[in-house]
């Protein structure tokens, strides 16, 4: 729904001046790429006031996610307690973007395998793992080489694999 991570990707090369692109970070997540020294400056951008409100909205997600939700009860589950200052951050993008998901159905935790549902989208292997519905993994560059779930790679495939 959100692009969290064109988003990190684009801060750090801001403030480093550099050129990382997504394909650098095939199989890896950015922590991985660069170096240890900069990883505290890339905590600080995930806990920046509007990191995660200045999120992209992922094309297509806003309409599949409105046609969901005339055949399936939609929750919007989020690893909030991965960052708790994020909170508020992604209720106010949840509420600008996504204005039709009531309230009730937004879900914050950390690890997602509390949830008790049938299916359950998510580009982290890890919330995957435990989750006793049907995991599927968004597809992400961290996550490439990841086996064993089945896999869309945008929200048109998450369209005609629910909707067609």
């Amino acid at each position: 729904m959100a692009d969290a991570l064109g988003e990190h990707v684009s801060r750090y090369n801001q403030h480093f001046n550099e050129q990382v692109t997504l394909a650098d970070l095939e199989g890896k997540w950015l922590w991985e790429v660069v170096s240890s020294d900069r990883h505290e400056i890339l905590e600080a951008q995930l806990r920046s006031d509007d990191f995660f409100f200045s999120l992209a909205v992922m094309p297509e997600s806003q309409r599949v996610i409105r046609r969901l939700q005339q055949s399936y009860e939609v929750f919007i589950a989020t690893a909030a307690m991965e960052v708790p200052s994020s909170f508020d951050q992604k209720y106010r993008w949840l509420a600008e973007h996504f204005p039709f998901i009531p309230a009730s159905h937004i879900v914050y935790c950390g690890d997602k395998s509390i949830l008790r549902a049938d299916y359950l989208i998510d580009d982290n292997p890890r919330q995957l793992r435990r989750f006793t519905g049907e995991g599927i993994l968004y597809s992400s560059p961290h996550n490439a080489g990841v086996k064993g779930y089945k896999r869309v790679n945008n929200w048109l495939e998450v369209e005609k694999l629910f909707l067609d």
